[in-house]
C-alpha cells in the first residue's frame, strides 16, 4: 500500500469517440487486474477515511482496497457487497468526484484513489470467477410487499432476502429497475447489469410482478391483507417544466418520456409517439446528470446539432464533471449564463427558443449564488426539438390517500427516523420521500428501511 507516489491515479479507458457514438453501449471500459491493483495500491489506508464517511452507504472501502492491492478477490468481494445492494452498478453510476473520490485524501495533489472503477472491477471480476451475493433460506412466517422496482426498492429487497424474510417487488412498468433500466442511459449502465441482479433476488425467493399498478390492478386492501409490512420505494418521477410561454407545443418535450422510449425501443419494443431528433436542432434545457443523459442521447440519435441551455456557469453545474466532458467530446456544444423566456412557435410547433442571458450574484450565507436576468439581452436560438431536463417531483398515486401514508406541502412522503410512515405498517425511501436525489442514496435508504422493517417484524 502507499504506492501514490510511484502509481499516479488513472481513469478507466474510454472508447474511441466515433465508435461510442455509433451505439448505446458503455463507454468505459472495466479495469483489468493489474490496473485495479496498482490503483487499490495507492490508497493511504487512512485511520480515518473520509471516504467511507462521504459514501451515503458507508461503504468499507479502504478495506476492500487492501484486499484487491492484495489480489483477494474473494473477500474484496463479500467486503464491496457487505454494505452495498448492487456495487458495480454504482461503481459505474455514482457521481464519484462529489462522493467518495472527492474527499480522498490523496486529493491534496496526488489525485483521488480510482475508488467507482476499483468497485466495479471488483464485482465483474468475481461474477466472471462464478461468486454470485448470498441470501438465507426464506422465511415463509413474514411477507413483506416492495412497491416500486427501482434502486430503493432493489436495496430493500436485497437487505430482506438476505435475513431470509419473503419479499414480494411490484412494478408498474413492463420491466423491474425503475431509473437503472429507463431513466439512465446503456452507454453509462448496460442493462444487463440490472436484470443480473434482479434475477439474483428471484433465484433468492423473491416474487416479481411487472404490469401491476397498485390501487389499479392491486387493491390496498389486499396488499395489506397479504403482507406484514409494505415498502414504499416508488421514486419521484413526475417531470418538471419551466413554466414558459409556448411549452405546450407537441415538439417539446420532458427528459425521462424522451429517455423512456429511446430505451424502450433500444429493447426491441414499438413506441407509441416515438421522439425522433434525427436530423433535427435539439436544445435541452437543464444541467444536471438527466440533461447530459439527454444531449449524449441525441448526438447518437443523430441529431443535426445538440446544444444544452444552462442559466448557470460551467463550475456551478449539478451534472457530474465527467458526463460533461463525455458530451463535449462527442459534439455537445453548451450554452451557459442562458435562462429561456418563451418558446416561439410556428403552426402550433416550437421553432426557437427566446432566451436571457443572465449573471450571478455574489455568495449568499449558504455559498450559493442567484441568478440574475441581464435586461435587453434576450435573442432566440433555433429549435426543432425541445427537451426538458429541470428535475423530478414525486408523483401522489391516489392509493396513498386510501393507505393513510401522509405527504408534505411538495408532494413527499413523511417518515419518521425509522423510516415508516404515518400509517406504521408502511415504510418509505429514496426520492418518493426525499425529493429526487441519486440512486447511492436511494439504495442507502432502501437498506436502512430494510432494517427497521426487520426489527419491526421481529
Amino acid at each position: 500500500m502507499l504506492n501514490f507516489t510511484k502509481f499516479e491515479r488513472v481513469n478507466p479507458n474510454k472508447r474511441d469517440v466515433l465508435q461510442r457514438l455509433k451505439d448505446f453501449n458503455e463507454v468505459y471500459e472495466v479495469f483489468e487486474k493489474n490496473k485495479a491493483k496498482e490503483q487499490s495500491d495507492r490508497c493511504m489506508q487512512c485511520g480515518d477515511p473520509y471516504c467511507h464517511s462521504k459514501c451515503p452507504l458507508h461503504n468499507f472501502i479502504p478495506a476492500w482496497l487492501k484486499q484487491t492491492a492484495e489480489k483477494n478477490l474473494e473477500l474484496a468481494f463479500a467486503l464491496s457487497n457487505e454494505t452495498s445492494p448492487f456495487p458495480e452498478i454504482l461503481g459505474k453510476i455514482c457521481p464519484h468526484d462529489v462522493l467518495c473520490e472527492g474527499d480522498c485524501s490523496l486529493n491534496t495533489g496526488h489525485g483521488a484513489v480510482s475508488i467507482g472503477a476499483v468497485e466495479t472491477h471488483i464485482n465483474e471480476q468475481a461474477f466472471e470467477k462464478g461468486m454470485k451475493p448470498k441470501f438465507a433460506p426464506i422465511n415463509l412466517n413474514k411477507k413483506v410487499a416492495i412497491i416500486g422496482s427501482g434502486p430503493a426498492g432493489i436495496s430493500a429487497a436485497t437487505f430482506l432476502l438476505r435475513k431470509g424474510i419473503a419479499v414480494e417487488m411490484f412494478e408498474r412498468d413492463d420491466r423491474a429497475g425503475g431509473l437503472l433500466t429507463y431513466g439512465i442511459p446503456g452507454f453509462k449502465l448496460d442493462k444487463s447489469s440490472v436484470e443480473r441482479r434482479i434475477n439474483w433476488l428471484l433465484e433468492a425467493g423473491m416474487r416479481l410482478h411487472v404490469n401491476c399498478e397498485i390501487g389499479k390492478d392491486k387493491t390496498i386492501d389486499d396488499l395489506e391483507k397479504e403482507f406484514d409490512a409494505i415498502f414504499l420505494g416508488i421514486g419521484a418521477t413526475k417531470g418538471k417544466m419551466a413554466k414558459i410561454e409556448g411549452e405546450e407545443a407537441p415538439n417539446v418535450h420532458l427528459a425521462i418520456d424522451f429517455l423512456k422510449k429511446i430505451q424502450k425501443r433500444n429493447f426491441g419494443q414499438e413506441v407509441e409517439d416515438f421522439i425522433d431528433v434525427s436530423d433535427k436542432n435539439v436544445v435541452v434545457i437543464g444541467g444536471g446528470d438527466t440533461a447530459m443523459d439527454c444531449v449524449r442521447t441525441s448526438v447518437r440519435e443523430r441529431a443535426k446539432s445538440v446544444k444544452c441551455l444552462y442559466r448557470r456557469d460551467e463550475a456551478n453545474m449539478p451534472g457530474s464533471k465527467k458526463e460533461v466532458v463525455n458530451a463535449k467530446e462527442e459534439g455537445v456544444e453548451y450554452i451557459f449564463n442562458a435562462s429561456p423566456k418563451a418558446i416561439k412557435l410556428k403552426n402550433n410547433k416550437a421553432v426557437a427558443i427566446e432566451v436571457q442571458k443572465t449573471a450571478l450574484s455574489e455568495p449568499d450565507e449558504t455559498g450559493r449564488q442567484k441568478v440574475q436576468i441581464v435586461e435587453g439581452s434576450e435573442y432566440l436560438e433555433e429549435a426543432d426539438v425541445i427537451i426538458m431536463a429541470l428535475g423530478f417531483s414525486p408523483e401522489v398515486p391516489t392509493f396513498l390517500k386510501e393507505a393513510k401514508v401522509d405527504i408534505n406541502s411538495w408532494g413527499g412522503i413523511e417518515i419518521n427516523d425509522k423510516y415508516q410512515t404515518s400509517n406504521d405498517k408502511y415504510f418509505a425511501g429514496g426520492d418518493c420521500q426525499r425529493g429526487a436525489h441519486l440512486a447511492v442514496t436511494a439504495a442507502a435508504d432502501g437498506r436502512e428501511a430494510a432494517k427497521e422493517i426487520i426489527k419491526a417484524l421481529s
